[in-house]
């Protein structure tokens, strides 16, 4: 068989340029290896003829037309064209091949979410999608899920992919950031701070705002806003620290005029709001008469 030369004919100029435009259009995400069962699209720069698309067998190689099995199984898409720009050129089938390989189906996986989701679990899918999309496959975030979370990739385990689910559907609905078969979604616990004392609902909450952090005055309102009779001059947060726990005073009044910055809290965080003087008295007069009231109806 006469080698395949079409690429001397064309201008060297002309070439460069068609060969830059095939990179751009068929360019993927290099980090993710071919597997078996996918599908692959081949193409050969000029040489129509020789254009497939082959499914990678169970031994991992494809049947190449003209050559026989190649495998490519583990490798990108870019080595695996190199790997058969090579045995091209190895077999004098061709003296300059320019090849491209893209997947244009990945075999059918399964998808691993775990961590605070719904219905935790594994999802079978065969093409790549939105992180969203695979959050509907588990049925949503669960109350206390924190909105940064991590992929996992199925080519590299070390390779770690942060993504933050935006509340802005613009944002949330981007598909910057694929998941693929095989990989794992980790939706991880949002954070909790605490707010303690004289307040409407006191108790813990989750840092579930859209940037997942939450101000002293944003914990306060979640909490019901404190109550009449609390003192907000003596409001105090206490935070854990490696040497300790750490008390900030704090001066709610001045901090909800304006007149003092909002101060951002962290995880595990405690607002604690004491209670009037004068609230303490009429408690321990309320506990005080109702022990002695126990004791006369003991008494009879």
């Amino acid at each position: 068989m006469r080698p395949f030369n079409a690429v001397m004919v064309w201008p060297r100029k002309a070439v460069l340029c068609a060969l830059a435009l095939v990179a751009v259009c068929f360019a993927q995400n290099e980090s993710l290896l071919i597997g078996r069962g996918d599908q692959l699209h081949i193409q050969v720069f000029d040489t129509p003829e020789m254009e497939q698309h082959p499914r990678v067998t169970d031994a991992g190689t494809i049947p190449l037309m003209f050559v026989g099995e190649v495998k490519l199984a583990g490798m990108t898409p870019g080595d695996a064209a190199r790997q058969i720009e090579e045995v091209l050129r190895a077999k004098h089938l061709m003296l300059h091949p320019q090849v491209t390989v893209t997947v244009e189906q990945y075999a059918t996986q399964n998808v691993y979410v775990m961590g605070q989701v719904t219905n935790p679990g594994a999802y079978p899918i065969s093409t790549p999608l939105s992180v969203v999309s695979v959050l509907a496959l588990a049925g949503g975030l669960a109350d206390p899920a924190d909105r940064h979370m991590t992929i996992e990739r199925r080519s590299d385990a070390s390779q770690k992919i942060g993504y933050f689910l935006s509340n802005k559907s613009e944002e949330a609905l981007s598909s910057d950031v694929l998941v693929y078969p095989g990989d794992t979604l980790l939706v991880p616990k949002a954070g909790m701070v605490y707010v303690l004392g004289d307040v409407a609902r006191p108790g813990g909450y989750p840092m579930t705002t859209n940037d997942s952090q939450l101000t002293v005055l944003q914990a306060l309102a979640m909490a019901g806003s404190a109550n009449k009779t609390s003192i907000l001059g003596k409001a105090r947060l206490v935070r854990k620290t490696s040497s300790g726990a750490q008390d900030v005073p704090l001066q709610l009044a001045e901090m909800q005029q304006g007149k003092r910055p909002d101060i951002r809290m962290q995880p595990d965080d405690v607002l604690f709001l004491p209670f009037s003087w004068m609230k303490n008295v009429v408690v321990n007069a309320q506990g005080i008469a109702a022990s002695a009231t126990s004791a006369v109806i003991y008494a009879h």
